[in-house]
């Protein structure tokens, strides 16, 4: 496994290094929990990694609140997603999802841009951030930014709408739609063992309820059960405009069918299909009861 490294030191630094190696073969690395398991694999000829973890530059590395978005810079780690009061407080699902990705030691060192980009399906993080309908702060070359969606962000297994010369700065959060409501919010993650593994099937979800008890926004993703993240956007529909705690037996299956309906899971190793969609449907209705 050889490569050579180059550590730009901040924004300016890390735009003339990627023009610079735009016809040739190279990759980021920030907390490198990933791209080292992958590299072991297989490693190109002539690679450089660009090193993002000397970078110095606030907006990049750190979580700011905007009178509309909560900005979490790319380079954030999920320990830090884990202990952050507005975090936890306005967006539990993201903060269990940042507590159940892997080990401490990992978590000191993960970063939300690389959990991102790695694009897998079964990628925690992005199911939290898919969950709360988050955008996509991208950045080229040229220090020009543009955002994305986070649904357009992902086009594939492992692949996302980068270009070469782009890189993802941040992502940004709606705010809650009343600062009054009371938020159902959480990240459900069922694997084979109970630690250092990936989801056999997730679900986020994000329900903001207000003071009569009815749902005034629902975000529903699942991960591992579809070649990308999937939001439910049939589910969260069906429950706008309900109460939280009049859904008859009849009501959540239907919701959990609805979910179900993004599903298009493979069997594999850690689990077949038919059991994914199985446990989906049992943890999707568990979110009504």
């Amino acid at each position: 496994m050889e490569f050579e490294i180059e550590s730009p030191k901040n924004i300016t630094e890390l735009c003339k290094t990627i023009k610079s190696y735009r016809s040739k073969s190279f990759r980021f690395g920030a907390g490198y929990t990933d791209l080292l398991m992958e590299l072991k694999k297989h490693t190109p000829r002539n690679l450089t990694v660009i090193n993002l973890a000397q970078l110095k530059d606030v907006s990049f590395s750190s979580i700011r609140s905007t009178t509309k978005n909560i900005q979490i810079g790319a380079m954030i780690t999920a320990s830090k997603l884990v202990t952050d009061t507005r975090i936890e407080q306005l967006f539990p699902v993201l903060q269990q999802a940042a507590h159940n990705l892997a080990s401490t030691q990992i978590r000191q060192v993960a970063t939300l841009g690389g959990n991102m980009c790695t694009a897998s399906p079964s990628g925690d993080l992005i199911c939290a951030a898919m969950a709360l309908q988050a955008s996509c702060e991208i950045m080229n070359d040229d220090k020009k930014i543009h955002n994305l969606s986070i649904q357009d962000f992902f086009i594939g297994v492992r692949k996302t709408a980068l270009k070469k010369n782009e890189f993802l700065f941040a992502i940004n959060i709606p705010r809650n739609k009343k600062r009054t409501a009371t938020l159902h919010s959480g990240f459900i993650k069922i694997g084979t063992r109970k630690s250092m593994e990936c989801s056999v099937v997730s679900l986020a979800f994000h329900l903001q309820i207000d003071k009569t008890g009815k749902i005034i926004d629902a975000g529903i993703a699942i991960g591992a059960s579809a070649p990308t993240v999937k939001f439910a956007q049939s589910a969260c529909q069906f429950l706008i405009g309900k109460k939280i705690n009049s859904f008859s037996e009849k009501e959540k299956e239907e919701f959990a069918n609805k979910v179900l309906s993004y599903a298009s899971p493979i069997s594999d190793i850690r689990a077949t299909a038919w059991y994914r969609k199985e446990v989906l449907f049992n943890i999707s209705k568990g979110v009504l009861e």
